[in-house]
């Protein structure tokens, strides 16, 4: 099992992306996955990643509270701003503008710790960023949503925050619990994890792509535009911060996967439980899910070409 599942968490942005393909130009082959689905996995991946933690991976906030201090401030500055810029330079319609608005405020997602790790980053910065963003997503994703587009639509923040609370805060705490009590057992199916947690998202890549794939294909390459350089510039930002402060080359590493790389099944979830009436505001998050697990693997990759080619670590 431990060797399936390091397979699918090797070629994790292929399988995704063969996926979305499938749902983008044959959707009848994935319309089986119903989008009321959506919050339910995202509760699986959310639940698994609290198994993977422990009350030890918040020590790094009081060890180098400086770091994740940094880290969080950019997540929540950067990626929104950027999200509402490019949302007006594109002149998207304001169902994709809140989908992008929702990806820009949604926290990082587990994949950054991943692209982290691969990039010989500073794994214990990611993990501990990942952590406190999280927890401070039910307040903070809802108030930022509402500070950019109130003028635009109509934002439920007590519905978001919710749902948030439900889909993420509460697996997660389950998840952490069940692991403080009970660690000698999950650590027997930690292995398996990883093949649960892809195998949700692209069930929800599929909802999202197969019920909403005409949609998708009118857009054009706007959304597609929209969406990698969202993600880039995030990357780009997060790096030049990492400089700004003068951090070493892992913890750039860090800061630029966590800033660029966001929890986008929790913006596609957000999209349909807070905005019903705003049918392609869960393709933003969908198209991000694909894209940035291809762009954090490509990163990783070009960070180990370079690193081997330095002899080692900056």
């Amino acid at each position: 099992m431990k060797k399936i599942s390091g397979l699918i968490g090797k070629y994790m942005a292929w399988i995704v992306l063969c996926i979305a393909a499938l749902a983008l130009f044959a959707p009848q082959t994935c319309l089986w996955v119903r989008t009321e689905w959506i919050n339910r996995l995202l509760m699986i991946v959310m639940f698994g990643m609290g198994l993977t933690m422990q009350l030890s991976d918040f020590a790094i906030v009081f060890k180098r509270p400086r770091d994740v201090i940094i880290g969080c401030l950019a997540q929540f500055t950067i990626m929104p701003l950027l999200a509402f810029l490019l949302g007006k330079v594109f002149h998207l319609n304001n169902e994709l503008l809140v989908g992008v608005m929702l990806v820009g405020t949604c926290p990082g997602g587990t994949s950054s710790n991943v692209i982290t790790y691969l990039s010989k980053g500073d794994t214990a910065l990611s993990v501990g960023m990942t952590s406190v963003n999280t927890l401070l997503a039910p307040l903070l994703t809802p108030a930022l949503t509402w500070l950019y587009l109130r003028t635009t639509v109509q934002v439920d923040v007590r519905a978001m925050f919710v749902s948030i609370i439900q889909v993420v805060i509460v697996p997660i705490g389950l998840g952490l619990l069940i692991n403080k009590l009970y660690g000698k057992y999950t650590g027997k199916i930690r292995d398996a994890l990883p093949a649960v947690s892809v195998t949700a998202i692209c069930l929800i890549v599929a909802a999202v792509v197969s019920h909403n794939s005409g949609k998708i294909l009118s857009a054009g390459l706007t959304i597609f535009a929209v969406v990698a350089a969202h993600n880039l510039l995030g990357y780009l930002c997060g790096y030049l911060i990492g400089v700004l402060f003068k951090m070493d080359l892992p913890r750039k590493k860090a800061l630029s996967i966590e800033v660029g790389m966001q929890n986008s099944g929790l913006a596609a979830s957000l999209a349909g439980s807070a905005f019903p009436d705003l049918a392609m505001a869960t393709v933003p998050g969908a198209v991000f899910s694909v894209w940035h697990n291809i762009s954090g693997a490509v990163l990783a990759g070009f960070w180990n070409a370079n690193t081997k080619k330095q002899g080692g670590e900056e």
